[in-house]
């Protein structure tokens, strides 16, 4: 259950990062209905969240050093590259999310964690009533 709440999660905080940072969207597959728009989202937040959960932490355990050096903002940086990774597998496809920039990526990965973090946050007494 907490998987497909995560992903849920995910997706919805990708849909309002896309209302905010207007360098990240996410098109969707023809012929881009509500259906559609609501799969492809949640197709992107799958994708998401197994790129986040294997390379990003292969990623964050190998450079744990420069996380060190550099206080953590390493993480804005390799946030920002997973976002473009995720971009770059689902434009494999023809419909995905797509970033305009490296920049634009950095920003979208850090207004989708904190989106996704006040979600979290949000539904967390929703999520121990049910453990």
């Amino acid at each position: 259950m907490s998987f497909v709440l995560r992903i849920l999660i995910n997706a919805l905080a990708l849909w309002l990062t896309t209302l905010i940072v207007t360098g990240v969207k996410v098109v969707p597959y023809p012929p881009a209905e509500t259906l559609e728009t609501v799969l492809t989202y949640l197709l992107v937040a799958l994708v998401f969240g197994i790129v986040n959960g294997i390379i990003g932490n292969f990623i964050r355990i190998v450079a744990f050093p420069l996380y060190i050096l550099t206080l953590g903002l390493i993480s804005l940086i390799v946030n920002g590259l997973l976002l473009l990774l995720v971009a770059w597998i689902s434009s494999l496809t023809g419909f995905g999310l797509v970033v305009d920039g490296f920049w634009w990526g950095v920003l979208g990965a850090l207004v989708l964690g904190l989106i996704s973090w006040l979600i979290g946050v949000l539904l967390r007494p929703l999520t121990k009533k049910n453990r």
